[in-house]
């Protein structure tokens, strides 16, 4: 029996807790599977299970290489499947979710629709932050650095953030020209709904010591307290960029060194990179590339254009 074989029915077993099952779904006897574990944990020198006439865990030992094995698994199937799909087209429903903002969004999904029109787009478009793995998503876009292992990740582009209030508010409350001065206003503050932590602002060691007004997960709650003069606020340059143009928002501390940030795209590790995945993984690279969000005040969000591979690794 190869090694592969093997490992295959260590993980049957690991899942069921049972020799008979395991061999009822693998079409073996009972005794097959049996002396194949004896003869892996030979191999290993280790014992994976506590067995018992009524019951059969794993140990320590087995855990770590359970987990291990379901990875060389994943991506024996996933080989299996790129190959055999390579020369199909991009087809198929899309579980997608991203971030609620109408200038990367809008555009985004427009133009992906028209360049894939056999893939079938279910979009969450929420600010919540959505469980990947156990929603059945097939890949999101998020902020902020992936920490997450059960996750691949691929850095779509840059953004800086800049502090903002409006003229009315400044004309109440005074215009801060140190840092030190945002201790005497009313802060809105943006936090991380996967984390709860709160995004930095530019120049400040600690965002979370400033005086908070209002504590929000999504910076659409946010620009609209701070449009009606309720505080000021740090937030994406290209969510205030056109309310900065208009007069809406004015710029607080503008010769501090704006704070960066960045989007990645994200998408399980067991997932196969199916040909409608990586045509959607492809297409957000390509799009933040012709359309980087630190862009010029006055450049406009466009599509992608049919000639632009990014050749970037899934990795």
């Amino acid at each position: 029996m190869s090694k592969l074989s093997g490992i295959e029915i260590f993980v049957q077993v690991a899942e069921t807790r049972s020799f008979s099952e395991t061999a009822k779904q693998l079409g073996v006897s009972s005794s097959a599977v049996g002396k194949s574990i004896a003869r892996l944990e030979s191999r290993l020198s280790a014992q994976l299970f506590y067995r018992s006439t009524r019951s059969m865990t794993l140990t320590t030992e087995g855990a770590q290489y359970l987990e291990r094995c379901r990875r060389i698994l994943a991506e024996v199937e996933s080989a299996e499947l790129e190959l055999m799909e390579s020369h199909l087209a991009p087809q198929g429903q899309l579980k997608i979710s991203l971030p609620f903002v109408d200038v990367i969004v809008l555009p985004l999904v427009g133009g992906f629709m028209q360049r894939y029109p056999q893939i079938t787009l279910d979009i969450d478009m929420t600010d919540r932050m959505v469980d990947i793995i156990e929603e059945g998503f097939d890949a999101v876009i998020r902020t902020g650095t992936p920490v997450d292992s059960r996750l691949k990740s691929r850095f779509l582009g840059g953004y800086q953030r800049v502090i903002v209030a409006s003229p009315d508010y400044l004309a109440q409350r005074g215009t801060p020209r140190h840092t030190s001065d945002l201790a005497q206003h009313a802060c809105l503050l943006h936090k991380y709904p996967s984390t709860g932590r709160i995004e930095q602002w530019t120049g400040v060691p600690d965002a979370s010591e400033l005086p908070a007004a209002m504590v929000c997960n999504t910076n659409r709650v946010i620009i609209d307290a701070t449009l009606k003069g309720l505080g000021i606020a740090c937030l994406p340059e290209y969510q205030a960029r056109s309310l900065l143009q208009e007069g809406k928002l004015t710029q607080v501390l503008p010769h501090l060194p704006a704070a960066e940030n960045g989007y990645w795209a994200l998408w399980p590790v067991s997932k196969h990179v199916t040909p409608k995945l990586r045509a959607f993984i492809d297409y957000l690279a390509a799009y933040f590339a012709e359309n980087p969000l630190n862009a010029q005040p006055g450049v406009a969000i466009q599509g992608v254009s049919e000639n632009c591979s990014t050749g970037l690794p899934m990795e």
